[in-house]
């Protein structure tokens, strides 16, 4: 069973970690997923973006995933845009500890400050509010008993759900909950303080109170222990470190999500995050996809269905035995009719004689029990006389029956054996419905198993794809262009004249090594030594990609002159004291030199643990692939280019691992190629790329 609610703790957690984590921030771009659930795009300074995920009635957190976005976005999405896109995140708080959150913007516009409140109880809403307290826009629209939420009406809180625990005395809770009388303390603790089930029980299994014990027996002992380990649960999540994690349940699935640990979950498994806004999405975010992939599994609404056949079965089975029991005994009756045709024929005549001549029965019946008991015939089968139907009851060998007065013997018998006869009619159908339904209650049943069998497949299938659509945090250096050394250090250049600033001046340490290339337009690369000493071939192979990405390979050269030079010796004064420009630097100092280093570089693909593809210089993408391409500056450009490169590679691998090359994407590469041009180098591939290009340039001549 999945989490049922978003609990007051858990908004005071979140909120506590957002803050930290969203305050200042810009909104980039509103989205809306679905009917209740709206993403804010959000970006800070010198950092990753962020994605705030609000489903009105469910949750709240970050995101690492890239979820999926509608091509059209809902009227509401386009509201939030209208007011909320390029305004600054100032403020998050959450209201009176209930399941209320208050984002604060502050726009360009005349609109000033706007906020926007998501309500995480009942089904849910997203308000947007202006400055002076005026409804802008609602998810949902409604009137209720406390309050109202219209366009253009002053917006009010929902009712408190409870006393708000934070503030709550000692005094106040023993008043408040033995006012609750025979109710059961879980109970109570919930209506009182709205805090949820979860945690009014782990509050009262920390005090050590039967949840089930009545409000009117707790003494002051009792109530001092619920006082005391409900604030200490609430300073936890207040101010204390918190222990983020997920439970997961006995079939291996997500029960629920915690900010902290519980003992009421001591005999689960409990995963534990680094936050609890990562512990909420993978929570969240798998089970949304589970309840996406299972959509139409209708397992609950077929096992009832099931069921109901089954007590079906069940009824018209016994309806089935007792219309065999009937028929078997009509018939058996009708038989033994026939067997003791004289002596059922005798009494029938001494009853019929005695209603002519007005004998009274009760005298008749005196002298036929008085014969039964003497032993004489056919007195011992008799039992009893009905004098209202004029019906002799009689038993022979265990079998009860009557003879009708006014009837033969023979319509006696034939009376019988037609309700036997109509009895085996309704027999007959009994067992032809009592067939179809278990033919029904197997097609249910087999129904059940496919459908379990996708229940637990789907979802297998749904994280699986999940997992793919996570967003991995990037490395400060993947802003740029980077390979690691045949040898495992780390190599990082520019790849404008900002990337080239701010990798010189944030990310070079003193022991960093700096590569330029001798001509104008070449970015900065920085070998990083992590105080290390580093090799010769580490500085060729840095070399490379310093001279592959300079102006150099535009041009077509075949080599060009790189140097290196410590952190140290870049300056961002001129000769006479005049400051360089943007992305330059003034080298002062002896350069090392790197004398007619070629314009070279390979494209690999390793598939250790999937497919990757990699680019740098040849020994260095050589060492770390399952196969490679080199290129040069060459004419050839644009996509036909990138093709001929997944071709080549293709060619160098097993035949199971070409079509996984084959299918990649052209975008997978292009960023490896400097400028976006090359030719392909010891390739069969190599001639027919470069004869099509010599073939266009004649065309074009």
């Amino acid at each position: 069973m999945h989490k049922k609610e978003f609990t007051s703790f858990d908004v005071a957690a979140v909120v506590r970690e957002l803050r930290e984590a969203i305050l200042d921030s810009r909104v980039n771009n509103v989205y809306q997923l679905d009917a209740k659930t709206v993403l804010l795009k959000l970006h800070k300074a010198n950092q990753p973006a962020l994605a705030l995920v609000l489903e009105a009635g469910r949750r709240l957190h970050l995101s690492s995933y890239a979820l999926e976005k509608p091509s059209t976005p809902p009227a509401f999405c386009m509201a939030l845009r209208k007011y909320l896109r390029n305004s600054m995140l100032k403020d998050a708080k959450q209201y009176e500890f209930e399941r209320v959150v208050v984002f604060s913007f502050s726009t360009s516009t005349n609109e000033g400050e706007i906020k926007l409140v998501v309500e995480l109880f009942g089904d849910g809403n997203v308000v947007l509010v202006n400055e002076n307290g005026m409804i802008l826009q609602a998810l949902s629209y409604k009137r209720m008993r406390h309050r109202d939420i219209m366009r253009g009406e002053p917006f009010a809180f929902a009712p408190p759900s409870g006393k708000n625990p934070m503030m709550i005395s000692r005094r106040e809770l023993c008043e408040g909950l033995k006012e609750f009388g025979d109710l059961a303390v879980v109970r109570a603790v919930v209506r009182f303080l709205g805090v949820g089930g979860v945690y009014a029980e782990e509050v009262l299994l920390r005090s050590g109170i039967d949840k089930n014990r009545s409000c009117g027996t707790l003494d002051d002992v009792a109530v001092n222990a619920i006082f005391e380990n409900l604030n200490a649960l609430l300073s936890r999540v207040a101010s204390d470190k918190l222990e983020p994690n997920v439970v997961i349940n006995e079939t291996g699935t997500f029960a629920d999500v915690l900010p902290l640990r519980l003992e009421l979950y001591a005999t689960f498994k409990q995963q534990a995050y680094a936050t609890f806004n990562e512990a909420l999405d993978e929570f969240y975010t798998r089970v949304k996809a589970i309840e996406k992939a299972t959509a139409g599994v209708e397992v609950d609404e077929l096992e009832t269905e099931a069921e109901r056949l089954k007590r079906m079965i069940e009824s018209q089975a016994k309806t089935v035995a007792e219309a065999e029991n009937k028929a078997e005994r009509d018939r058996r009756i009708g038989d033994t009719i026939y067997a003791n045709s004289v002596e059922f024929q005798t009494m029938l005549d001494r009853f019929s004689m005695a209603k002519q001549t007005g004998k009274n029965w009760h005298e008749l019946v005196a002298e036929v029990l008085a014969e039964k008991e003497a032993g004489l015939k056919p007195s011992p089968f008799f039992e009893s006389f009905d004098t209202k139907n004029l019906m002799i009851n009689v038993c022979v060998d265990g079998l009860q029956f009557g003879l009708e007065v006014r009837r033969s013997l023979f319509e006696n018998a034939a009376v019988f054996y037609e309700r036997g006869k109509h009895a085996r009619q309704k027999l007959e159908g009994a067992k032809a419905a009592l067939e179809d339904s278990r033919k029904k209650l197997g097609e249910v049943e087999a129904k059940i198993r496919i459908t379990g069998e996708l229940e637990q497949g789907k979802p297998a299938e749904a994280i699986e794809e999940l997992v793919k659509r996570k967003i991995k945090s990037k490395e400060w250096f993947e802003k740029f262009r980077w390979f690691v050394s045949s040898d495992g250090f780390l190599v990082v250049a520019g790849k404008d004249a900002t990337s080239n600033e701010v990798l010189v001046k944030k990310h070079t340490e003193p022991d960093d090594i700096v590569f330029h290339a001798d001509v104008l337009g070449a970015p900065f690369v920085v070998i990083k030594t992590d105080g290390k000493a580093v090799t010769e071939e580490c500085l060729r192979q840095a070399g490379e990609f310093a001279a592959a990405f300079s102006r150099g390979w535009r041009e077509g050269f075949a080599s060009v002159d790189v140097y290196w030079v410590k952190p140290q010796q870049l300056s961002k004064g001129g000769p006479s004291g005049e400051s360089v420009g943007h992305g330059a630097f003034v080298v002062r100092g002896e350069r090392n030199w790197l004398r007619g280093t070629p314009l070279k570089l390979a494209i690999g693909v390793a598939f250790k643990e999937g497919r990757k593809f990699t680019g740098g210089p040849v020994d260095a993408v050589k060492a770390k692939t399952d196969a490679y391409v080199s290129v040069a500056p060459g004419d050839a450009s644009g996509k036909e280019l990138l093709r001929y490169v997944l071709k080549a590679l293709s060619l160098k691998l097993p035949k199971d691992l070409q079509a996984e090359v084959l299918k990649a994407s052209v975008e997978e590469i292009r960023e490896f190629i400097p400028f976006g041009r090359a030719r392909i180098l010891e390739s069969a591939h190599a001639r027919e790329l470069n004869k099509a290009q010599r073939q266009k340039t004649d065309i074009s001549d």
